[in-house]
């Protein structure tokens, strides 16, 4: 009977050594080195940390899962397999090579944050969560650079983390995880595409730069051609004041002339209609004729005169004539 247990027990532990998974240093975190070392030992009695899940197997099956605070364990048929941090984690992305749509090589990490929802899935469900998830993140990420050109890569981050964070999730709702964020810290390019780069944003730089200073002297000249319309406006519109002013002023000066016309012609007329006043009229035609007279040959060398010139009595008689008959026309007129 001992022998037959001694086989067993040897058989069991023989099992167990070939179905622990061998893991790489790198992926050694600490983490797995707490699961591996610090599982708490059944006492009977013990107490939960508050956000851990201690999974618990009853002679080899899954029992349940204790929670935080005190619990009570049947010793030797109750053992504690798996305590599982309920805390957010995170996890650096090694640097890994990523060939983006434009078939340029990049250098790419990034940092995970994830969380355990579901203690029982995350430990029976992957062997070991964390390297699955990481191991995920970097396949996801080199499928997501690969749909990208370079310069989206470094426009469209956001986008780029939201994508990966979708496709972790989508296949690790198996495992109870849920990653929360994923984080690109730092994208590094080969030297001649970091100079090809750097080459064209000074180009861009300096097409901006021109096309600014085009647009100055295109403002520059429109302010100049409306401020010369304006002054032309102006100045047409002051000609116009001007032009309105002078004839107005003109029309004015002209109807004063008529009038002081008219009111001389009225007083004269009320002059030759009373007593002596044909003879009034005879002597202001004799002046003027007189004077119109003296000022002969003053402005021209050549001039025309009547036979009787001399004869003024002759003239302001016949000038008095050509008024009577004129009078009487008006007169029949009326």
């Amino acid at each position: 009977m001992l022998r037959t247990l001694c086989r067993t027990g040897g058989a069991l532990l023989k099992h167990s050594q070939r179905t622990v998974p061998t893991v790489p240093a790198l992926w050694a975190t600490q983490a797995q080195q707490r699961w591996a070392s610090s599982l708490p030992m059944n006492t009977v009695v013990l107490f939960v940390p508050q956000q851990e899940s201690w999974v618990v197997e009853r002679m080899g099956r899954f029992h349940r899962i204790l929670e935080p605070g005190l619990n009570f364990l049947i010793p030797i048929l109750d053992k504690i397999r798996y305590v599982q941090s309920l805390k957010e984690i995170v996890i650096d992305v090694p640097e890994q090579s990523a060939v983006s749509l434009d078939n340029v090589t990049l250098q790419i990490d990034g940092v995970l944050y994830l969380r355990i929802l579901d203690p029982f899935k995350a430990s029976y469900g992957v062997e070991d969560p964390e390297y699955a998830v990481t191991q995920l993140a970097q396949t996801t990420m080199r499928s997501e650079l690969g749909k990208l050109t370079l310069d989206k890569v470094f426009r469209e981050r956001e986008t780029l983390n939201t994508n990966i964070v979708h496709s972790i999730n989508q296949a690790s709702d198996d495992w109870g995880i849920r990653c929360l964020r994923y984080e690109i810290k730092d994208i590094h390019v080969p030297p001649r595409v970091k100079e090809s780069m750097q080459m064209q944003v000074e180009a861009e730089r300096k097409k901006r730069a021109t096309v600014l200073e085009s647009e100055g002297h295109k403002e520059a000249a429109i302010n100049v051609a409306e401020g010369r319309k304006q002054a032309q406006i102006l100045a047409s519109e002051g000609q116009k004041t001007e032009q309105i002013n002078k004839a107005a002023g003109e029309a004015n000066a002209v109807l004063a002339k008529a009038e002081a016309k008219a009111k001389a012609i009225r007083l004269l007329s009320d002059a030759l209609a009373e007593q002596n006043g044909n003879a009034a009229a005879s002597l202001s035609v004799a002046e003027q004729y007189v004077s119109a007279f003296s000022k002969l040959a003053k402005e021209s060398n050549t001039i025309l005169l009547p036979s009787n010139s001399g004869d003024i009595s002759g003239m302001v008689t016949q000038a008095m004539t050509i008024y009577g008959s004129l009078a009487k026309q008006s007169s029949k007129k009326r």
